[in-house]
């Protein structure tokens, strides 16, 4: 439901998606038969399925988690074994409480050094798979590991893990320390009492043995990393802001995204803005591309959208004042949802339309019909929107 739900304000089960009502109203009448627990449309929980079930302690260290969407080794965040799966899957594993699957290979990535300012998880995972192609992961489970991604905070760690399946891998993983256990602490589903000291002895044995061999490994230098933002059709087409489209680019995506070889991505015009998305939609991504919107207002004939991840982050976000530094910035503010991640019928920008987007996909017609999208951090959206082109965010910075 989240992906089809309706973001605009006074929203019901109505939505511009092609039998996305029906589905709608399937979905509850099949939950409430079962007995299964549903954050609905209009639950103060609803939200992206993704980041729901972390701020609600429902994914956990060691668990095995399965949901039929690709994103869900966001959850890998928190030392569990999550990820995406189809529908057949989905009712093989309704139906039986398990599912089988070939024992996948093993890769570990480690990024070492300090983050430069200005540069986020999202610059990190895109450099990973400019680098090394997005077929790199296929085949393995990923665990992040280094110093960089200790100095994570969880949010980011979400944000790392959300896009191991752009990687091609079967999820990413990081092994939970005590952050994961402090974050988790107090979550409705989470343990407590006896059950969270047991639960704690445990979740602390869940990490890597010293000398481990893996299938592979890689490592990458955080500390010359800058924003990334894509420029092609493919999470692996993408370059430091600084920087310029490659030669040798393949013809089809640069045809698709109207870029020529050689041409600096930076200052390319935009049509539209779009901040949300299980990889950017969390309070901390908000929080970040506030504190570049303040006192600012987005380019004229540019079309900005803000959706949060769920109506907790709503909720939160507004009791800081994000939602008026947002509008009073040119932001359309919404309710909670997937929204304009992808299109499958349902509402997009105008056609032909150029968008920065804090999403994980660029391919072609994701946004929707002939829309080229360039993927980067929400700090990159904020600065482009305000620029009204591609723009670097350490510019605006004090």
């Amino acid at each position: 439901m989240d992906h089809i739900v309706d973001t605009r304000r006074g929203r019901n089960d109505q939505t511009l998606m092609p039998g996305g009502q029906a589905f709608i109203t399937e979905t509850r009448s099949a939950a409430r038969e079962a007995g299964i627990t549903l954050f609905d449309v209009t639950d103060p929980d609803q939200g992206i399925v993704h980041v729901i079930s972390p701020e609600l302690g429902i994914v956990l260290p060691g668990c095995t988690l399965i949901a039929p969407d690709s994103h869900t080794c966001t959850q890998g965040a928190f030392g569990a074994l999550a990820w995406g799966i189809g529908s057949s899957e989905a009712e093989h594993a309704l139906a039986t409480g398990a599912l089988r699957l070939s024992r996948p290979k093993t890769l570990r990535v480690t990024f070492t050094g300090v983050l430069p300012a200005g540069v986020t998880a999202k610059d990190l995972i895109l450099k990973l798979i400019a680098r090394h192609g997005a077929g790199g992961g296929k085949g393995h489970v990923v665990e992040f590991a280094g110093e960089t991604v200790t100095a994570l905070d969880m949010e980011a760690r979400m944000t790392l893990c959300n896009m191991a399946t752009e990687f091609s891998a079967m999820t990413g993983i990081v092994a939970p320390d005590e952050k994961t256990f402090a974050w988790l602490e107090g979550r409705r589903y989470a343990p407590t009492g006896e059950l969270r000291v047991q639960a704690l002895k445990h979740w602390q044995s869940l990490r890597t043995d010293d000398g481990a061999q893996f299938d592979a490994e890689i490592l990458i230098d955080a500390n010359s990393i800058e924003p990334m933002v894509s420029w092609g059709t493919s999470p692996e087409h993408s370059i430091g802001i600084s920087g310029t489209v490659p030669s040798g680019a393949p013809e089809r995506a640069l045809t698709y995204i109207g870029l020529e070889s050689g041409q600096r991505l930076a200052g390319t015009p935009i049509d539209a803005a779009f901040i949300g998305s299980c990889t950017n939609s969390r309070l901390s991504d908000l929080r970040r591309a506030a504190a570049l919107l303040k006192g600012r207002r987005v380019a004229p004939g540019v079309k900005a959208l803000c959706v949060p991840g769920s109506m907790h982050v709503k909720r939160a976000a507004e009791a800081e004042g994000l939602d008026v530094i947002f509008e009073q910035a040119g932001f359309e503010w919404r309710e909670s949802g997937c929204s304009m991640c992808f299109y499958a019928g349902g509402e997009s920008f105008p056609p032909g339309s150029r968008v920065i987007s804090s999403t994980n996909r660029n391919f072609e017609g994701r946004q929707g019909p002939n829309i080229r999208t360039h993927i980067a951090s929400p700090e990159v959206v904020a600065a482009s929107a305000i620029a009204g082109c591609i723009a670097d965010p350490r510019e605006l910075r004090p």
